[in-house]
């Protein structure tokens, strides 16, 4: 088996590695990425022109297409830049793509002379997953227990957690006097739901997401900017320092999500998280270690008062151990070995 792999790395190409707004699909695939040049590897990375990476850097385009709206359709941008790295097959061990959405990779499964990895990072639907058996053989990386399950059929090599980079979500021993909201906005995320826990439980509220219809038509009317604060939407150290300050993350999710990192990056900082149960929730929440999840809003209220109770040194030990970058690349690493030596063995 070979010691140093050549690893093409397919990000999404909406703005450059790692972002510097929103964009949790973008700091894994840098997180990644550096983390496998660490451990010894060839790593080739496909994404715009500006990031910022250990590895070797390959840009079909030199700005996302989040930041230049002559790039568009989207997907054909995503196309390209996979194209690109399978046009180079040749000089890979292993390719792996990053996808949001739809797997885009899969049309070139069978033109890649080098194994080509897929990665999705939302919950698919059944009619999704039966478009995608079209190329039963084609691994993919789940992201959690939960999308795993939602991948049933397909060839499913392995499941990997994301990870948090635990230098960056330092620990806060001394949170502030507010509950958090941090993500996006709209009915799937349960903003309103957040909303309605604080007043019940007496706490104020900060809000932080980036500004669109649904806060405008939905949302403002209940910032008050003494109980409910909006904070916008936040950088890199505010993010952080907002994890670290909050008492309590609230993630009352209305619809399942495949992951939530969020969850991790606030579990890092010693935060824990009142959550309600959908999704990958109870993978991610050590009850009465780094949160409580819930079955309903009544039941989430009712049990706030633990959740602030929880010890925030406990929460970020818990944290450091499960969600440490070193473990996701090891995990990925691990993936890679096998699909290259089912590959090898097939040829």
């Amino acid at each position: 088996m070979l010691t140093r792999l050549r690893i093409a790395l397919v990000a999404p190409v909406a703005q450059a590695l790692p972002p510097t707004r929103s964009g949790s699909i973008e700091t894994l695939a840098a997180l990644l990425a550096d983390g496998l040049v660490a451990r010894g590897h060839d790593v080739t990375l496909f994404a715009t022109g500006g990031s910022v990476t250990r590895a070797r850097l390959h840009a079909v385009f030199e700005r996302g297409y989040g930041e230049d709206e002559a790039l568009w359709p989207w997907e054909l941008c995503e196309l390209f830049n996979v194209a690109a790295a399978v046009e180079r097959a040749d000089a890979f061990d292993v390719i792996h793509a990053q996808a949001e959405y739809a797997p885009l990779s899969l049309a070139y499964s069978e033109l890649s002379p080098a194994p080509l990895i897929h990665t999705v990072h939302h919950l698919p639907t059944a009619p999704e997953v039966a478009l995608w058996s079209h190329y039963p053989a084609a691994p993919f990386v789940a992201v959690s227990a939960e999308q795993a399950r939602t991948l049933a059929g397909l060839n499913v090599v392995g499941m990997v957690h994301h990870a948090v980079d635990t230098n960056v979500y330092v620990f806060n021993g001394e949170p502030g006097d507010y509950l958090l909201f941090l993500g996006r906005f709209n009915a799937g995320k349960g903003v309103l739901q957040a909303i309605k826990m604080a007043r019940r439980s007496g706490h104020r509220l900060v809000l932080a997401a980036e500004e669109n219809d649904y806060y405008r038509e939905t949302i403002a009317r209940f910032v008050d900017g003494s109980h409910v604060v909006y904070a916008g939407e936040v950088g890199q150290a505010e993010k952080v320092r907002l994890l670290g300050g909050a008492r309590a993350l609230l993630y009352p999710v209305q619809e399942a999500e495949p992951f939530g990192l969020v969850l991790a990056e606030a579990a890092s900082c010693g935060t824990p998280v009142a959550a309600l149960r959908r999704g990958a929730v109870g993978e991610l929440v050590d009850d009465g270690v780094t949160g409580l999840a819930f079955d309903s809003v009544d039941a989430l209220v009712d049990g706030l008062p633990q959740v602030l109770a929880l010890d925030r040194a406990v929460v970020r030990a818990r944290a450091v151990e499960r969600f440490g970058v070193d473990r996701m690349v090891g995990a990925h690493e691990e993936v890679y070995r096998g699909v290259i030596a089912r590959h090898l063995a097939r040829v």
